[in-house]
C-alpha cells in the first residue's frame, strides 16, 4: 500500500549505472534502466535498485501515457551477491496486494535477502509495481525526502507550488484513466510473464531460479499466473506459468484463484453490476458508470493513498515533532472525512464533527500510528502492529464499531475490522500525544493502557513493526508503498473469472499443485481464519506486518516470516 515515471535526472544516470553493473548495454538492455536507491534501512547488507523495462501495452488498451509502456520493480540483492540476476541462487518475484506498490515489500525483502546470506546463499527479491502505478507522480515525496522537509511535499501536491520546475498535474479523473478499463487480470499476469522473460530469457533458468508469490491479492494473481498459458498453444507447456517458477510463496494469503476466507468468491456488493454478468460490468467500465480505478469517498482513494506517503515522510524526518498534517494540508473533503472517520471516538463525536483531529496535539509518529496501527485503523487489510499511543489519557474507540463485537454477536465483523480493540486519545487541547514504538510496549515506563473492560489494549507479543521502518517504507522508494490507481477491472475479472473472455487462458488446472508452496500467515491477519497443515503462522501479526515486521522482534528473536521464506528459498 509508485510511480514508475522516474525523475529525468535519475533516468539520465541509469546508463552509467548499467555500465557499472553489467558492462556495455546490449540490444536487450536498450529498453531497460536500473537505478540505485539510497536507503536508511538498518539492514545495511542489502542493496536496492529501481528497474524499468519497456514492455508496450497492446493497441487494444487505447490511448495512454508513454510512461505506461514501461514495467517497473524494486530489485533487492545482497551487497556481496552477483551483480547479474542470472547468477543469483534464487529470485523471489512478488505481486503486491490490493492498493499496494512495490515499496510495501521493503522490510520483508531486505530481511529475507539478509537471512539467506547468513546461510551462504545469495538470493534476490523482486517487488513488482503494477502497470497502473505509472500514473503516480513521486516528485513531491522525493523532493521532500531529499530536502528533509515534509512541507515541500505538501506544497507540491496541495498548494500548487513548483518543484524543480515541475507542477503537480492533479489527481487523474475517471475520464483521464479510461485505458484502465482494459487493464485487468489478463494484462497483469502477462505483464509479470513478459518482465520475467525479459530479465531472464532462458526458460530453464527461470524454472530453476525463480519463486513466484505475493501478498494478499498477490496470492490470487499468482494462482492465475500458475495456471495461465502464455503462447496460445495449450499443448506446449514451457510457456505455462507454473513452468516459470520452482515454487510459490503466500504472504497472508493463499496461492489460489479465489480469495481466502470468502469461499473463493468476492461478495457481490463489493463489485458494481457483477450480478449482471461480465458484459454488464465491461459496459459499465467502458461508459465510466463503474469507476475505472477503485475508489471510495474517504480512507481509500487516490488522494488519501498519497497522504499516507506524506505522513510517512513527516514521521521519518521528525518522529517526535508536532504534526501539522491536519492543518498544513489544505482542507478538502477526502482528507477531512478520512480524519473524521479515523479519529472519532464514538458515533456522537462523528455525527457532531467535534472534537476534530485538529483539536489534538500529535507527534508525527503518533499521527502515522493513528492512520495505520491495528488499535486505531478500522480496516483490517490496512493494519500493522507498530506500538501504541503515549503521553496522555487513552480510551476505547467505539467508532465505527464497538470493541465488544463478540459479546454483541458481531464477531464476524473482525474479518473486516480486525481482532484488536481500538483506542484513541481523549484530551482535546491537552498534552502532546506521542507514540510508543513496538519495542517499548511493556517496558518499565509503559503506563499499560487498558480498555473499559479492564483488559490491556495490547502487549509486547502483539507488536512487531518498527514505526520508523514503516515511515521509511512509505516515503523512501521511487516505487512507493501505496497504489493510487488500482484498476477496478482487476477485481471484476477475478469475480467473473469463469465467464468467457476473462480468464480463458487459465487452462493448466494442475499449475498450482505443480510446485511446492510456502504459506506465511499473520496470526491476527486475513489468512489466519483458515489455517492449514504446514502453514507458518506469525503470532500477533496483522495483514501488513508480514511485509513490515522488524528484523529483530520483541524478546530478541528473529523475524519469522522472512526467516522461513529465506529457508524456503535456499533449500
Amino acid at each position: 500500500m509508485g510511480l514508475p515515471a522516474l525523475p529525468a535526472a535519475v533516468l539520465a544516470a541509469s546508463a552509467l549505472v548499467l555500465g557499472a553493473v553489467a558492462g556495455p548495454v546490449s540490444a536487450r538492455e536498450a529498453d531497460r534502466s536500473e537505478t540505485p536507491v539510497p536507503s536508511g534501512s538498518p539492514v545495511t547488507d542489502v542493496s536496492e535498485s529501481a528497474v524499468r523495462v519497456r514492455v508496450p501495452l497492446p493497441a487494444s488498451a487505447g490511448p495512454h501515457p508513454e510512461t505506461c509502456d514501461w514495467l517497473s520493480y524494486l530489485r533487492f540483492r545482497h551487497k556481496d551477491g552477483p551483480a547479474e540476476s542470472a547468477r543469483a541462487d534464487r529470485i523471489l518475484v512478488a505481486q503486491p496486494g490490493i492498493l499496494e506498490g512495490a515499496g510495501a515489500f521493503d522490510s520483508v525483502a531486505r530481511n529475507t535477502v539478509s537471512a539467506a546470506a547468513k546461510s551462504g546463499r545469495h538470493i534476490e527479491f523482486w517487488a513488482l509495481d503494477r502497470r497502473s502505478n505509472c500514473l503516480e507522480d513521486p516528485t513531491g515525496l522525493q523532493a521532500g525526502l531529499k530536502a528533509k522537509d515534509a512541507h515541500l511535499a505538501v506544497d507540491y501536491y496541495y498548494r500548487q507550488k513548483e518543484v524543480d520546475g515541475r507542477r503537480f498535474a492533479g489527481y487523474q479523473s475517471n475520464d483521464q484513466v479510461r485505458w484502465l478499463q482494459n487493464v485487468g487480470l489478463e494484462q497483469t499476469v502477462r505483464d509479470q510473464y513478459d518482465l520475467m522473460v525479459h530479465e531472464l530469457p532462458d526458460q530453464a533458468a527461470r524454472k530453476r531460479t525463480m519463486l513466484c508469490g505475493g501478498h494478499s491479492l498477490g496470492g490470487v494473481l499468482t494462482g492465475f499466473f500458475a495456471k495461465w498459458d502464455f503462447d496460445g498453444n495449450r499443448s506446449t507447456t514451457d510457456d505455462a506459468g507454473y513452468n516459470q517458477c520452482s515454487g510459490y510463496f503466500a504472504l497472508d494469503t493463499r496461492i489460489s484463484t479465489g480469495l481466502p476466507g470468502m469461499d473463493g468468491q468476492i461478495p457481490q456488493e463489493w463489485v458494481p453490476l457483477v450480478q449482471f454478468g461480465a458484459g454488464a460490468v465491461q459496459a459499465g467500465l467502458d461508459t465510466g458508470v463503474i469507476p475505472r480505478a477503485l475508489s471510495a469517498p474517504a480512507v481509500v482513494n487516490t488522494e488519501t493513498m498519497n497522504l499516507l506517503g506524506v505522513a510517512g515522510l513527516a514521521a521519518g524526518l521528525d518522529p517526535g515533532g508536532l504534526s501539522d498534517l491536519a492543518t498544513y494540508v489544505p482542507s478538502g473533503f477526502n482528507q477531512d472525512m478520512t480524519y473524521r472517520l479515523l479519529f472519532s471516538k464514538d458515533y456522537p463525536t462523528f455525527l457532531k464533527g467535534s472534537p476534530t483531529v485538529k483539536d489534538f496535539r500529535f507527534s508525527n509518529a503518533a499521527a502515522l500510528g493513528g492512520l495505520l496501527d491495528d488499535n486505531s485503523q478500522p480496516l483490517a487489510f490496512m493494519q500493522a502492529s507498530v506500538g501504541f499511543w503515549d503521553g496522555g489519557k487513552i480510551v476505547d474507540k467505539e467508532f465505527p464499531a464497538p470493541n465488544n463485537l463478540d459479546a454483541l454477536g458481531l464477531g464476524g465483523l473482525s474479518a473486516l475490522l480486525g481482532k484488536d480493540k481500538k483506542a484513541i486519545p481523549d484530551e482535546p487541547g491537552g498534552p502532546l500525544f506521542t507514540w510508543r514504538n513496538y519495542d517499548r510496549v511493556g517496558a518499565p515506563d509503559d503506563p499499560g493502557h487498558t480498555s473499559k473492560d479492564g483488559t490491556p489494549f495490547t502487549s509486547a507479543g502483539k507488536e512487531v513493526t518498527d514505526i520508523a521502518e514503516l515511515a521509511r517504507s512509505l516515503s523512501e522508494h521511487p516505487l512507493d508503498f501505496t497504489e493510487h490507481y488500482f484498476p477496478t477491472k482487476m477485481v471484476t475479472d477475478i469475480a467473473l473469472a469463469g465467464s468467457p473472455g476473462i480468464a480463458d487462458d487459465a487452462v493448466h488446472e494442475g499449475g498450482i499443485a505443480a510446485n511446492p508452496i510456502l504459506n506465511l500467515e499473520a496470526g491476527d491477519g486475513l489468512g489466519s481464519r483458515d489455517p492449514q497443515p504446514g502453514d507458518v503462522i506469525a503470532p500477533g501479526y496483522q495483514h501488513l506486518d508480514v511485509l513490515t515486521a522488524s528484523a529483530v522482534q520483541n524478546g530478541g528473536g528473529p523475524e519469522p516470516i522472512s526467516t522461513n521464506l529465506a529457508a524456503f528459498a535456499v533449500r
